[in-house]
């Protein structure tokens, strides 16, 4: 499997058609998979090089797993294999947006929920009153 290019210059980076992911220094970058019809926001994960490649190569999520140091085919022992409808870079390549349909019971936390962020944390105003989100 063939590394990832390095974009010469800030133009080609953020304005070139060519994948050039700037990993961190972990060799990571973070991805958000939402649900490609609703647009819920459904999990954030983590990619190296090779789960990437894969992602790509077989239209599949790969994600790779801090806690386990390992490659993740996500559903491969739950079901809920993610089949890629878009992917996208933002414009500095360092974070990648999965649009995705998800296979068995549609869940994709480890929790057993539909999406990971199932908590609503309400924000204060200025004068300390709580709001709540829409």
């Amino acid at each position: 499997m063939a590394p990832f290019p390095t974009a010469p210059d800030k133009t080609a980076l953020e304005e070139g058609t060519v994948l050039t992911p700037r990993f961190d220094a972990a060799g990571l970058v973070t991805c958000v998979a939402t649900d490609a019809a609703t647009g819920e926001v459904l999990m954030v994960a983590h990619m190296n090089a090779e789960s990437l490649q894969r992602s790509i190569e077989t239209g599949e999520a790969w994600y790779w797993s801090r806690s386990r140091s390992e490659l993740w085919h996500k559903g491969a022992t739950s079901g809920q294999i993610q089949t890629i409808v878009e992917m996208r870079v933002d414009c500095d390549q360092d974070a990648v947006w999965l649009k995705v349909k998800v296979a068995g019971d549609g869940g994709c936390c480890h929790t057993r929920r539909r999406s990971c962020f199932y908590r609503v944390k309400p924000l204060r105003d200025e004068a300390g009153q709580e709001l709540a989100f829409a």
